[in-house]
């Protein structure tokens, strides 16, 4: 699917996108892969890390602000992943309209450059649990740039070009999640975790299936869906006990901005989601949308259903999550 192919990624030496090179490198031959950031020195990091395969490699400094900047990228580039974002939510709360710079009129700088770009088929944009019911900034920002990718494909009209995206909670290990947040405590010789409530569930993904969700939107979205994979849940206090056996954990309150539980599909969204083997797929709900591209072997979710990860049917325990943790620390 890849192969051959000039791939551009937005903020595309974070988290996500070093897996994502790591991984299509190893599984396909692109023509091309283009990073777009904002930051020189990770770039630097980045280009040396591949320096042996630096003639597939570009590298541009830019902002998603940036329109005309990111015209000038997407020349001859047949797929974008847009995983550029402000995505702390303290960071969001403090600076509300540099978050809305970033991560709204950024997708909307995406959308337009694209659509007038003559070479791009797919994009797909990472979304967050965090735009689901949003409580705050950040996921106010991000509710409204999936709507914006959404949309979009209303106005690619009858082109070979579609948008669609990817929604998960916090990767595990992850800048600012709260595995690293515990191993930094527990790295500094601490012996207890604290927990902001008793009762916090989250989801799990690990980055490989962050990048194999968003492969299987390049490869199977029609334009408009929501893509989610099915994942286990986790309690908090146990993720603390995988960590540090019998560690005391005390309850410090909830912070600004967080939840109890990370929610992915919503009852309002149930009306239009299908349930598939391994992931949920939530159709758009417009005019302009074709019916016809339902995908086949899903069924359609009863009104009602909200897939929470404290409500979830799969969870991980104590064991379990140490496994977990041992294998990612391998990699």
């Amino acid at each position: 699917m890849l192969t051959n192919k000039t791939i551009l990624i937005t903020g595309g030496t974070g988290s996500f996108g070093n897996h994502f090179v790591a991984y299509i490198l190893k599984h396909y031959r692109p023509k091309k892969i283009i990073i777009y950031s904002r930051d020189e020195y990770k770039q630097f990091l980045m280009a040396d890390k591949y320096r042996e395969q630096k003639d597939i490699f570009r590298f541009f400094i830019g902002d998603v602000r940036d329109k005309e900047r990111l015209k000038r990228a997407l020349n001859g580039v047949d797929y974008v992943i847009h995983a550029a974002a402000m995505k702390q939510v303290p960071a969001c709360e403090y600076n509300p309209i540099e978050a809305v710079r970033t991560n709204i009129n950024g997708a909307m700088n995406v959308i337009d450059a694209v659509l007038d770009s003559d070479s791009v088929k797919k994009v797909v944009a990472l979304s967050t649990d965090k735009a689901v019911n949003p409580i705050n900034l950040y996921g106010g920002t991000k509710l409204v740039s999936d709507k914006l990718f959404i949309a979009a494909n209303a106005y690619a009209g009858n082109r070979d070009l579609n948008f669609s995206v990817v929604r998960y909670g916090n990767v595990a290990g992850s800048r600012g999640s709260v595995i690293p947040f515990f191993k930094g405590i527990l790295e500094k010789g601490g012996n207890e975790l604290p927990i902001t409530d008793y009762r916090m569930t989250r989801f799990w993904i690990d980055l490989e299936q962050g990048v194999e969700l968003v492969l299987k939107a390049l490869q199977e979205a029609k334009g408009g869906e929501t893509f989610i994979s099915k994942i286990p849940s986790f309690k908090v206090t146990d993720l603390a006990q995988a960590m540090l056996p019998g560690c005391r954990m005390p309850e410090v309150g909830i912070r600004e901005g967080e939840k109890l539980h990370e929610v992915m599909v919503t009852r309002e969204d149930s009306m239009t989601t299908y349930e598939y083997e391994n992931n949920f797929i939530i159709y758009p709900h417009f005019e302009w949308w074709n019916r016809e591209h339902i995908q086949e072997g899903g069924k359609k979710l009863e009104f009602g259903f909200e897939y929470s990860s404290g409500t979830n049917r799969e969870w991980l325990t104590v064991e379990s999550l140490k496994k977990k943790l041992e294998t990612m620390y391998q990699r």
